[in-house]
């Protein structure tokens, strides 16, 4: 063998052809070619990895160098950049697997966490599962009043930065119960469509067993007001949005409690509240299908006598669950405001109000005897902050404004703080144990 190789190079050499490192017939790879697959190798493998990186909902990058810079623009613009990314798709998810543990259930539906989206997030329906793929067990939009209304005028949303608050008063601007409508119906039949074809079940036979939101674990809830040119001790709007709207969402919430405009009294007139909840309650138990669970959402600066009377008429007219509790008026003490934001009108959330938020969940929980499903919300930042008001007695809790600070990432985090902190016992194991004990 060696003496036929030898002959062979003699032979190429007669001839004037330069030996290769050629070896039994296996040809060379030119040294530039082997360095360029080398390079797009790692390139693609790079380029991969930060793919995933960045996708990640909890990835840090969203929450010390996205949101920080994020936080450099204009509050609503900032606010509006990230709605438009979001329906785009333009988004993070939520990787991490949903702890057994938080494991709850609302109204017979099944969820895989207790942390949902607030409303005032998505106001016009239009990145609902881009806000699931965040990792929430509920998302909430709206609210949505029955016209389309600008709300009040510009600038209307601001920021407490040292206080981790934000103050806004903008006054329900949203696209109308149509054009919300129109989003959230063509959004469900869409991915009822998508999954026929992977079951090879029939789209109607989904849509009578399926969730509201088309997921299996997950609610879609829908709040509706009332537009601003309507009488103030009218509950027309609220019916006409339930008519409207109710038959696609899991949940319907009554809001009864907005600051920011001023024909909204059912939360401070009882006898109004009253006419309001009857009117809801009614309209809604004479829906020919479908009826879905009815919520109120009031605010956090009610007195005890206030807070009986509402307890007592949702114990009454069967109120399927109660938001505790919605911006305020008010400014605690102790803002940290060196820019002086707070003598902005309008009304504030964030962690200055978990306090008074927090007494609350804990006094409506008390006084309807754990009756009826509270949801925690105002100043939850934090899984400390969301295990406190399941103590207090909230079988869910929202966030909002913590993501204005934290990013993205805040519903994972929270999960996964609340796993450590509940050490094995479950969500539900403890709902209303400091009330109970």
């Amino acid at each position: 063998m060696f003496r036929i190789c030898a002959r062979t190079a003699g032979f190429r050499a007669l001839r004037g052809v330069t030996p290769t490192s050629r070896t039994f017939g296996t040809k060379a790879v030119p040294p530039s070619r082997l360095r360029n697959a080398v390079w797009a190798t790692g390139m693609a493998t790079v380029c991969g990895l930060g793919y995933l990186y960045v996708t990640d909902s909890s990835a840090g990058i969203h929450k010390y160098v996205l949101t920080p810079m994020l936080r450099l623009l204009d509050p609503e613009d900032a606010h509006n950049l990230t709605i438009s990314l979001l329906k785009h798709g333009i988004a993070p998810a939520d990787r991490g697997e949903d702890a057994d543990l938080l494991e709850i259930e609302l109204w017979g539906k099944r969820l895989t966490n207790p942390v949902g989206m607030a409303a005032g997030f998505d106001k016009n329906a239009e990145a609902i599962d881009a806000l699931f793929q965040l990792g929430f067990g509920a998302v909430e939009v709206g609210s949505i009043t029955p016209q389309a209304q600008d709300g009040n005028p510009k600038p209307r949303l601001f920021r407490i930065e040292d206080s981790r608050a934000v103050i806004n008063r903008m006054g329900l601007n949203n696209d109308g119960a149509q054009a919300c409508g129109d989003r959230i119906r063509s959004r469900f039949w869409r991915l009822l469509a998508a999954q026929s074809q992977k079951r090879g079940e029939t789209v109607a036979s989904l849509a009578s067993s399926v969730n509201r939101s088309a997921y299996t674990d997950r609610l879609l809830g829908i709040n509706l007001s009332k537009n601003k040119a309507s009488a103030g001790d009218s509950y027309a709007d609220y019916v006409e949005g339930l008519h409207a709207l109710g038959a696609y969402a899991d949940y319907v919430v009554v809001n009864v409690s907005c600051p920011n405009v001023k024909n909204i009294s059912a939360g401070a007139d009882v006898a109004v509240l009253e006419s309001t909840i009857a009117a809801v309650v009614r309209a809604r138990n004479r829906m020919p299908d479908y009826r879905p669970p009815i919520v109120l959402k009031i605010g956090p600066d009610n007195d005890r006598d206030q807070l009986r009377l509402i307890a007592q008429l949702a114990m009454d007219y069967r109120i399927d669950g109660i938001i505790a509790t919605n911006t305020t008026p008010s400014r605690p003490r102790g803002l940290v405001d060196p820019n002086e934001v707070a003598k902005q009108a309008g009304g504030l959330s964030g962690a200055p109000l978990r306090e008074t938020a927090l007494a609350t969940t804990r006094e409506m929980y008390k006084l309807t005897r754990g009756r009826i499903p509270i949801i925690g919300c105002g100043g939850i930042s934090s899984a400390e902050d969301a295990l406190q008001f399941a103590k207090a007695g909230a079988s869910m809790v929202q966030i909002y404004s913590s993501m204005t600070f934290d990013g993205p990432g805040k519903a994972r985090e929270i999960k996964d703080g609340l796993v450590e902190l509940l050490k094995g016992r479950k969500w539900t194991d403890v709902v209303g144990e400091d009330v109970r004990n």
